[in-house]
């Protein structure tokens, strides 16, 4: 940083900007809230502290100065009736708080509890780069489960990295693994819902070969159902969980449990949060009840 250059991690936020600048912030980066005045020898003291320690830190957390005498509001929420006092803002709420003019190396102390673990920041990274290079999520999730080998949330990165590479038998593996222990973490619950779907769709050589096989032989439901499971594996969800629905509706008992299964599974694969599933769930539940 350049001599005159505001610091990226020391800010001035206001009533207005509060939320967004350290509330919504806080979910990603701790934030260390300084609540002084320009009158405040004590304040005057621990300040430069403070913002030393975060120019330091090279954005390791972020500390919010708030002046009580232009940002009276904010000293209200938190409850401060004298000054300086200090907020760790962790997840979007106050976790711990000093008071006073407290020695740089106590400061350094409690700041480390703030601080991501090694293990934290692998899965941090791993998670960002699932959106732009599987092959570097899958080495960061492998670096994480080196440090801990059974740890969950790195092992179900790692099956949907080894899916979005088309390693579909190595994930299948992972969640054999996982399902070992006697139980599934729901975040799992998806991507074995989409490796089963995959699998069911590899019979027929991909959606074009599989509605070809329906139009030639169209009252053949097994067919129908294979289109749906493709159409499912290449994330076409809308008209899978049609064909599977009028599958339930028309056919319901040669077909409907199938269809049923294969509904079940997508809702799975799309999430709990999803519309569709929800929009599919109430459909399906008319058809059978």
């Amino acid at each position: 940083m350049m001599f005159g250059e505001p610091c990226p991690w020391i800010i001035q936020p206001t009533a207005e900007t509060f939320e967004k600048e350290v509330i919504e912030r806080s979910l990603q980066t701790p934030v260390i809230v300084d609540f002084w005045a320009p009158w405040c020898e004590p304040c005057k003291l621990l300040g430069p502290t403070l913002e030393k320690l975060a120019e330091e830190g090279q954005g390791k957390f972020i500390l919010a100065k708030i002046d009580v005498d232009q940002s009276p509001e904010i000293a209200q929420w938190f409850g401060v009736q004298q000054i300086p006092v200090v907020f760790a803002i962790q997840g979007g709420q106050a976790v711990d708080q000093f008071m006073g003019n407290v020695p740089e190396a106590q400061i350094r102390e409690w700041l480390q509890q703030f601080q991501p673990s090694p293990l934290q920041i692998l899965l941090r990274d791993a998670a960002t780069l699932e959106a732009t290079s599987a092959t570097e999520a899958d080495a960061k999730y492998r670096e994480a489960l080196e440090l801990e080998k059974d740890n969950p949330t790195a092992k179900i990165g790692l099956t949907r990295v080894l899916m979005a590479q088309h390693r579909d038998e190595e994930a299948r593996a992972l969640i054999a693994e996982m399902e070992a222990r006697g139980f599934l973490e729901p975040e799992a619950q998806p991507v074995k819902a989409e490796l089963e779907l995959r699998a069911a769709a590899l019979e027929t050589g991909g959606v074009p070969a599989a509605r070809a096989a329906v139009a030639a032989q169209p009252e053949n439901l097994d067919l129908q159902l294979q289109l749906a499971d493709t159409l499912a594996a290449s994330h076409a969800y809308p008209e899978a969980l049609e064909i599977c629905l009028n599958l339930v509706k028309q056919h319901r008992a040669t077909m409907g449990e199938k269809a049923k299964t294969t509904m079940v599974q997508i809702f799975q694969a799309l999430g709990a949060s999803s519309e569709l599933a929800q929009q599919y769930r109430r459909k399906l539940s008319t058809a059978l009840y």
